[in-house]
């Protein structure tokens, strides 16, 4: 992996020196992590003029699940308590002969913007903007094996949640036993706060589990996602509890399945993500939810549960090969409920096979 950390920050350094900096200073954690195999707590990435340093304010904790950092990057770890590992990377940027030091300023707070500026006034600070995040969004087979792992682990806990009996449990207990199943079956840990929704809650986008209990003739939706190597996916099925659905219940669903099957289907390189977004949007703005639908239909996922692309009506640009995303309309109706359907998939060519579903639990309307 080590190349592969090498030739990131290749691509990142030859971008700041086409813009004039002789530096950068990466602070965002998951951009850290990119460029460098790990990201411990507090650490940041500079890129020198001379030589590359990860700088952290501790020693790094050895667990798995915070990355190894690439063997070719020297560490350097700040001698005291209370140092800021920005301003000490700032600082040996100016102590390398650079002039210039691009920043991440939609990260870096105003306080330590400041202090950069203090301790070298000299060091012209230039905006490195959303360069790193843009490096991410094509993801590389490696990444790609991540996330299909982290999507078998959370279709496995999911399928074993509902083999279990379900009536008169919290949406609370079922999400914490769901984060123990991910565990359990080899993740990091929960790639975002699992969301239980029944009765009245189902169908809300992130909706916070209750201690409302499982009821006979409910909706049940379920997102969760898997966090595996650093890497995150995302699955949200709904289900209905103990009784065959009601005529509404079905008709809901089958129109939420239509949306988030258009969505899906409109997945190929080349296609503007406010397409995807449209494609999904359609089918429930016919049918009459307009405005009661989601801000977007879908995001990126990676070593960030939400990042580029943006699948929403205003978003700008195209999408390329080997990107993952999420598809995941959905329909709440206040006072009675609803249904969420949540796929991660990997865009591909047709001649490829089309959208790589990574997530393959069923999306029939089961009846638990």
């Amino acid at each position: 992996m080590s190349e592969v950390y090498a030739a990131r920050r290749s691509k990142l350094r030859a971008q700041c020196n086409a813009a004039g900096s002789a530096a950068a200073l990466v602070t965002r954690p998951a951009n850290v992590r990119y460029l460098s195999g790990a990201a411990p707590r507090g650490a940041v990435l500079l890129l020198g003029k001379t030589e590359d340093l990860l700088v952290c304010a501790g020693p790094p904790e050895d667990r798995p699940s915070d990355g190894r950092p690439d063997e070719v990057l020297r560490l350097h770890t700040l001698p005291g308590a209370g140092g800021d590992p920005a301003v000490a990377a700032a600082d040996f940027a100016a102590a390398q002969g650079a002039d210039s030091l691009a920043v991440e300023e939609h990260h870096l707070t105003v306080a330590r913007h400041r202090e950069i500026r203090s301790v070298v006034p000299r060091l012209r600070l230039a905006e490195l903007g959303g360069a790193v995040e843009q490096l991410r969004v094509v993801k590389d087979e490696e990444e790609l094996s991540c996330l299909r792992i982290g999507a078998e682990i959370a279709d496995q806990a999911l399928g074993e949640l509902l083999e279990s009996i379900l009536v008169g449990r919290t949406e609370r207990h079922l999400a914490l036993e769901l984060e123990r199943r991910l565990v359990d079956h080899g993740a990091d840990g929960p790639a975002f706060p699992t969301s239980v929704a029944t009765g009245p809650h189902s169908g809300r986008r992130a909706h916070h589990p209750t201690d409302r209990r499982v009821e006979e003739g409910d909706f049940l939706s379920v997102c969760l996602g898997a966090t595996y190597r650093g890497y995150r996916c995302e699955i949200g099925r709904t289900f209905v509890i103990g009784t065959s659905p009601a005529d509404w219940q079905i008709e809901l669903y089958d129109l939420v399945f239509a949306a988030q099957r258009a969505g899906r289907e409109s997945l190929a390189p080349g296609v503007a993500y406010r397409d995807v977004d449209r494609a999904a949007r359609q089918v429930l703005d016919s049918a009459g939810y307009g405005e009661s639908l989601p801000t977007l239909t879908g995001h990126g996922v990676g070593l960030e549960i939400d990042e580029d692309p943006q699948l929403a009506p205003a978003a700008m640009g195209k999408l390329d090969a080997c990107v993952p995303v999420t598809v995941e309309p959905g329909v709440h109706l206040p006072g009675r409920g609803g249904v969420r359907i949540d796929d991660t998939l990997v865009v591909r060519p047709e001649a490829d096979g089309g959208p790589e579903l990574l997530t393959i639990t069923t999306k029939e309307l089961l009846a638990l």
